[in-house]
């Protein structure tokens, strides 16, 4: 019997050596599993914080240009599997919200703006008014030529003041605050350059009939007004803004032409987009200094349903501004009372002091 014990303990030993192969087997398996899964794990959290560092220092910066009118484009997620987990909702509801609040502050900081402009534009358009009153009893009293000249020269600085106030309320929200009778278009166009500081260097050609209708009288003076001021200012201060006045199938424009150094693309179609109404006017981000003149078309043409476009360069290398009157906005002389704003013809205004010339900055950027 005692010979068998031998092959007994081998045998054991072969079946216990068996189990451990196994169990080491088993736990190699179950080790290179947890191996792959703490890789894998580990691979989701890089990802995740690759992804919440891409949100936060490229995609939410870029969403804030966006919504603050720069050229930008918001990029998506750095990884697309990440799209359909809960971590990547949760990083859409962010920038959702985050789109939200910027919102939310923009218009309650137009707002803001826009109310406290409002009411300061009120109170000088009311002193505007107030001494324009003043000058024209000045006027009626005196006779001297030297003090008529000099009251000349306030009234015209005083227009031009008014003319500034009455712009900025037009962008916060108020009407022009004026109501004329109908007029024709040649004064029309003279009480848009009366209004202005280089009034002498405009050149009027073309003549017509047609009038402008009395609710958007003084709508057109102050566009027209703000682009004559816009084309002298970026032009030299020895070459002449050409105004054309063209009757055309279905209305007629006022073609406005300068020799400045023109606007580039992107500045065209930033021009195009504010003039046509498509981009809301934010007060808050008009420039340093604010740029109002473009603006103040874009509203006015969108409210009295008149166009305006700067989209054509000029024959003289510069900008072409045109604003086109619908027929619905016309008149003839005599049918609608036409009569002449009440305003001094451009030839006996003050002589203004000369423009100093623009630099570079300010011949490329319109207002």
């Amino acid at each position: 019997m005692t010979e068998h014990i031998p092959e007994a303990v081998f045998w054991c030993l072969s079946a216990g050596l068996l189990a451990v192969l196994v169990l080491l087997a088993r736990q190699r398996n179950v080790t290179g599993n947890l191996r792959r899964q703490v890789l894998s794990l580990e691979g989701a959290v890089r990802a995740r914080d690759a992804e919440a560092h891409h949100l936060n220092a490229v995609r939410l910066p870029a969403l804030a240009d966006v919504l603050r009118h720069k050229p930008a484009t918001v990029p998506g997620p750095l990884d697309g599997r990440l799209a359909d987990t809960g971590f990547g909702h949760s990083l859409e509801g962010v920038v959702q919200q985050f789109s939200e609040a910027m919102r939310t502050a923009q218009a309650r900081a137009d707002q803001s703006a826009q109310g406290a402009l409002k009411g300061a534009m009120r109170a000088l358009q009311s002193l505007a008014n107030e001494q324009q009153v003043t000058i024209s009893e000045m006027q009626e009293r005196h006779d001297d030529p030297e003090v008529l000249r000099d009251l000349l020269q306030i009234d015209h600085t005083n227009s031009q003041f008014g003319r500034r106030a009455q712009a900025i309320a037009v962008l916060c929200g108020s009407w022009p605050g004026r109501q004329r009778a109908a007029s024709s278009l040649s004064d029309v166009v003279r009480g848009a350059t009366s209004r202005i500081r280089d009034y002498r260097r405009v050149v009027v050609h073309g003549h017509t009939d047609a009038a402008v209708v009395s609710q958007a009288v003084e709508p057109v003076v102050l566009a027209v007004a703000e682009l004559l001021d816009n084309a002298a200012r970026h032009s030299e201060p020895n070459t002449t803004v050409e105004v054309q006045v063209q009757p055309t199938h279905n209305g007629t424009a006022i073609v406005i032409d300068d020799a400045g150094v023109g606007m580039n693309d992107e500045e065209i179609r930033q021009a195009t987009a504010v003039l046509s109404g498509a981009r809301a006017v934010d007060v808050t981000r008009l420039g340093d200094p604010p740029q109002f003149g473009l603006p103040v078309a874009g509203v006015l043409a969108a409210r009295y349903g008149f166009r305006v476009s700067v989209d054509t360069q000029s024959p003289y290398g510069g900008v072409r501004a045109v604003v086109f009157l619908p027929t619905n906005l016309l008149t003839r002389v005599g049918d609608d009372a036409a009569v002449p704003e009440r305003t001094r013809p451009a030839a006996a205004m003050p002589p203004a002091a000369p423009a100093p010339a623009p630099g570079p900055a300010a011949g490329r950027h319109r207002a």
